[in-house]
Formats: structure tokens, sequence, C-alpha cells
């Protein structure tokens, strides 16, 4: 049997990535990167190793298919809906403002006007791979940052569909296509109509049909099928196959079943994408970059520059405080992965030569390599960029929503709640405050969110809590109680310390996603922080528990124990002096509570001296409310009566027994 070259360049881009991306990985690097450095050393203008270039580039183009094949699959017209502000506005505005100022620099560089608009094309776009991966790790999806960068990116990767069927129409390249420009637009417009009608009525009942058989095989094959006939049928068209996976993931997106079929494209596509970055680090002339070193590297800083300054100004735009607003810019500056398959179609048409596309590979490359570690350093240069002069007045966002509600007032504030985001958790503690009749204010950073819950009476504004001016308005100093239930660590932890600055009795409540984000937030000066991982595996525990029948008295009494050993050692790491004034924090074994008489509890109707709390059951108590009515400092002759509510002073093991006798309406 004869040799296959192509499986001996396969093994060695395999070979080499495992190595590259192992050590991208110890330094925090993105898979990414790793691919276009792997394709970088066995590329012809380095190691050479790999000699099937044109068979490579053949995988890649399987790779592109694939990508955009799962994106149009992930890609779903409600959860566009859903955001259609910022992704159509400050997508639009990104990608429009780019496009306007790379054509006018390209222009008075002497390139020709096709050129220019297509080279501001190519630099308008960022990478959703790299942004995404570093958001995802940094758990900073959901962040008002987060939140505009994903929308943006959504609309990025829409609109390299429409500039990949209007690129042939930019060079003018009517043989090319075989038709005319209108005739072109009019296929276009023809393939997608047909397309949304198949994703409408066809493909779900085929689907149903096919999960029917419960045949993993067939279903997947179905996939597949689905896939290459809508790419066959552009490429027929005189469009692009591209643009067909784009549609058949389209088609597959609209059915109940786009998870299941992604889940069953994503190895093939993880795998064929790699040859793509591969491939693209491949086509770097490292000659050409020893040559031209400062102007790579001139051309990479002032493209990161441009595109993040215009992304940060567009989510100012978008009424962002400057610090996410710079945060969301400096994620956006590099040029993405779908340039470099736009600039195929450039190349194919003539819209670029060959050294503008190596300077364009360049640049490329260097911006993406970076991205990372600006990201990384990108919440630390925000926080110092907020305080220019020009940005200042955008810390808490330009947005404008205090005054307009009555609800929203701080002047008659005191004693009150707090509570930074209104996502779950933040609507969960704002519930149980209304319906404990405690005075409480919301700060929200999503626009949308703060008009639909103002019009519903919910006392919310618009502010970013990481500066003073939104904490101001809340009338932190008068507070009793912080929650901080954003996901965001970086501006949870400035938050608490700013916070804590600001009032340094106020009680900080701390949600946090992972246990290791507890020391540094004890230190800033949280009181308490819940940290989920923690809590979600008490959940998990209690429900294995009560399937093997254990008592719930004794699951209680285990959830009891761990609670307080972990939040105690937890607790332990807080190198923070307490304040004297503040029992809780100075005498860490000491709690005080509120507990609500029920009406059976044999407790009513008996004086302090007749129930004998503190002898029998450790506690005391410091206070009786009823009604509006409150007893302070309470002796033997006062009664408790039924639906009094009793302050008691104690440990936290008596209190928890203490709440345990009330409820099962002993002494």
């Amino acid at each position: 049997m004869g040799e296959i070259p192509i499986l001996q360049d396969i093994v060695v881009i395999f070979g080499c990535s495992v190595v590259v991306l192992f050590i991208c990985h110890r330094l925090g690097i993105p898979s990414i990167v790793g691919f276009l450095v792997t394709g970088l050393l066995i590329g012809p203008s380095a190691l050479g190793i790999v000699r099937s270039i044109h068979d490579v580039e053949v995988l890649a183009e399987i790779g592109v298919i694939l990508l955009l094949f799962s994106i149009g699959i992930e890609f779903s017209f409600r959860s566009l809906l859903r955001s259609k502000r910022l992704v159509m506005l400050g997508g639009t505005l990104q990608v429009l403002l780019t496009i306007a100022l790379a054509y006018l620099v390209a222009i008075q560089l002497g390139q020709e006007p096709s050129r220019a608009f297509f080279i501001g094309c190519l630099i308008a776009l960022s990478s959703t791979a790299i942004v995404l991966r570093v958001l995802q790790e940094k758990v900073e999806i959901a962040s008002p940052h987060g939140r505009v960068v994903l929308s943006i990116l959504i609309f990025q990767d829409i609109i390299i569909v429409p500039m990949m069927i209007f690129t042939p129409l930019l060079a003018g390249a009517e043989g090319h296509t075989g038709s005319s420009p209108l005739m072109l637009v009019v296929k276009a417009l023809a393939v997608i109509i047909l397309v949304v009608l198949t994703a409408r009525y066809l493909v779900p009942g085929i689907l149903y049909q096919i999960t029917r058989t419960q045949s993993r095989e067939l279903f997947l094959l179905s996939i597949v099928v689905i896939g290459m006939a809508v790419a066959w049928l552009t490429s027929q068209a005189g469009l692009s196959l591209g643009l067909g996976a784009f549609l058949a993931g389209l088609v597959i997106s609209e059915s109940e079943y786009s998870h299941r079929a992604l889940e069953g494209i994503l190895p093939f596509k993880e795998v064929f994408t790699s040859f793509f970055f591969v491939s693209v680090g491949m086509l770097l002339d490292i000659s050409f970059f020893l040559e031209n070193p400062f102007l790579i590297a001139g051309g990479a800083v002032l493209v990161l520059f441009v595109k993040s300054g215009l992304a940060a100004g567009v989510a100012l735009l978008l009424g962002m405080s400057s610090r996410a607003a710079l945060i969301a810019g400096l994620s956006l500056g590099q040029v993405g992965e779908f340039s470099f398959i736009l600039s195929r179609v450039g190349l194919e048409f003539n819209l670029i030569d060959g050294d503008l596309y190596q300077r364009f590979i360049a640049v490329s490359i260097l911006t993406m390599g970076v991205t990372p570690f600006i990201m990384s350093a990108a919440p630390g240069l925000a926080e110092r960029m907020s305080d220019w002069p020009f940005l200042r007045k955008y810390k808490s966002g330009s947005y404008i929503a205090m005054g307009e509600n009555k609800h929203v007032s701080a002047e008659a504030l005191d004693d009150h709640l707090i509570i930074i985001g209104f996502g779950i958790n933040g609507r969960n503690v704002a519930r149980a405050a209304r319906a404990s009749n405690i005075d409480y204010r919301v700060i929200e950073m999503n626009p949308d969110t703060v008009n639909q819950e103002r019009e519903k009476g919910e006392p919310i504004f618009y502010g970013d809590a990481t500066g003073e001016a939104a904490l101001h308005q809340a009338a932190i100093k008068k507070a009793r109680i912080l929650v901080i239930t954003i996901a965001d660590p970086s501006a949870t932890r400035r938050i608490t310390a700013l916070a804590r600055r600001m009032n340094p009795r106020v009680h900080i409540i701390v949600r946090t996603r992972f246990v290791q984000e507890m020391k540094p937030l004890y230190d800033l000066g949280a009181d308490n922080v819940i940290p989920e991982e923690f809590e979600t595996s008490v959940e998990i525990f209690t429900q294995v528990l009560m399937k093997y029948l254990v008592p719930r008295e004794e699951i209680d009494k285990f959830i009891d124990e761990v609670r307080a050993d972990s939040y105690q050692m937890f607790r332990g790491l807080s190198r923070r002096t307490s304040s004297v004034s503040d029992l809780k924090r100075h005498l860490s074994d000491i709690d005080v509570c509120s507990l609500r008489v029920d009406k059976k509890a044999e407790l009513a109707g008996k004086t302090l001296m007749e129930t004998d709390l503190r002898r029998k059951h450790g506690i005391t108590v410091i206070a009786i409310q009823r009604g509006d009515r409150v007893i302070t400092s309470p002796d033997g002759p006062s009664r408790i009566e039924a639906e009094d509510t009793l302050y008691v002073l104690g440990d936290v093991e008596h209190i928890s027994r203490f709440q345990k006798l009330i409820k099962a309406g002993k002494k």
C-alpha cells in the first residue's frame, strides 16, 4: 500500500499541537493562540516540516465550514431579540465606525476606495473564540462588560455572512461569479427565503421522525446531510460554501433538536477548526516579519488602540459606565478569525495583494496573541483610566434612571438594605425584604432591567456600584446591610472595598462563585461571603442523604455542623480587625437573631422568668417586638405573647437548638 503524504502531515500537526497547547495551558494562553504558534513553527517559513500545504488548506476549509455551521446552530432569532438593543445598535456602531476610520486611513495611505473599504471590513471583526474563552474562564460572561462584548461579537458573527456575499461585488468580479451583481443579490435572497421556509416547515418534521428511531448514528448522519445539501445549494447559486454552512446551521437552530445536533457536530468542529488556525499560522512569512518588525508592531498597536477606543466609545454611548466600557473596548481590540476567512476571499478577487496580505496576517496574529494578556490587565487599566478628567463624569454611566421614580429617592433612606445586581439572587433578596417590610434599594447595570422593574414599582436605579456615585445615591453611609450578587469577581472585590471605606459599619454580604474567592473578599472587608460552590455541595449531599432515608433531623444537624465548621474556617482567613461596636464581629461565637413565636408555642403567654430561657437554653432575650411596639431590655416579669418577635443573643448552636424547640412547640 502506497504512502499517504497527508497522513504524515496530520500526525506532525497534531503532535506539535499537543506539545504547544500543553505549554500554552501552563502559561494560561488560549488554545487558538497555540494553534497559530504551531502553524508558525511547522510552516514553510520556519521548520518546513509540513509538505502538503494545499492538503492542509483543504482540511482547513472543512474547518471553516464546520465553524460557520456551528455558529449557525448556536444562533437564535429569539436570543437576538432579547438583546436586540445591544446587538443591533452596539454591533452596528462598532462595525460601521471601525470600517469608516480604517477606510479613511487606507485612503490616506494611497489605497483604492474598494480596497480601503475591504480593509475596514477585515479590521472591524474581532475574535469570538479567544474573547469568549477568556470571559468564560474569568466567569465574566454575565457581567456588564461581558454582555456588551457578547452582543457585539454576535453582530460580527452575523455580519460576516453579508460581507462574504458582497466581497465579489465590491471587486466588480462579474466574471468570477458568472452573474451580474443584481442577479447575485436576487439569488442570495431566494436562497435565504428557501432556507427560512425549510427551517420553519420541513426540517422539524424530518428530525422528529428521525429522533423517534432513537438511533444516534441516523440522527448525526441526517444533520450532516442537511448541512451539505444547503451548502451545495448555495454554491450552485454562485454563493460561498461558508454562507451555505451558516444557513444550514440556521435551519437546525430553529428546531428543538439544535442542542443535540451541536453536541454531535462539536468534536468534528474542534478537530477541523484546529487545522484552520494551524494553516493561518503557516501563512505567516517569518522572513517578512523579521524584515519589517517595527512596521508590523506599529500596525498591531494602531489596530489595538483604534479598535479598543471605538468599542469603548460605543459602550459609553450605550450608557455603560466608564469602567465597564473600557474593559469591553480592551477586550475587542484584536482582529478575529473570521477576518482570515474574509481575507482569503479578498485575495481571490484581488482586493488585497500578496504584500498587504502578509502584513495583515502578521498584524492579526500579533493582536490575537496579546489579547489574553490585555484582557487580564483590563480591569486594573480601566479603574485607573476611569479617573481621567474626560471619563470621570461617566463613572456611573450616562444612562439616566435616577429621579424618574419616586421609589429611588435617597433623601429619606436610613437603616436600609442595598442590593447590588438584580439577577436571580438579587430578586430573591428583594422579595424577602419586601415580604418583611424592610426598606431596600437596588443598583443594576442593565438599563432594560431597570426600565422593566421600575415600571413594576421596584426601587431600582441604573448605576455602576464600582464608583462612589451609585453607592452615594443609594445612601450607603446610612445603610445597615449591603448585599452584592453580581457575577463579576473583579467588580465584586472593588465594590466590597469601596463600600467598607465609605461606611465602616455597614454589614456586607457577598455572593461569589468559588470558595477560593472568599479570602480576598474577607480581606477587603466583607462580613459574610456565600460561595455558590459550597452551598451547591450542601444541597447535593442533602438530596443524597434524603434518598437514603436518613432522618431529616440528622441531615439538618449535619448541615449545621458543616456550615459552622467551614464558614468559621473561611472567616478565619480574614485579617481585618473587627469593630468593637459590632458585637457579632467582635465575638465570633455569639450571634444575634430574631425568632417569631408560633401561635401554638408553649412559650406563648409565659413570662421570661417562667421560661427560664437563659438557664435552660443558654439564650438571652434582648428585645421583644409586638406589632409596632418594641420592648427593649425585657426583665423577668415581661410576658411573651403569640406572634411576638424575640431578638435573642447566644451562640450559634444554642440559637439553632432553641429555634427547633420553638418549631416543635416545646419549652
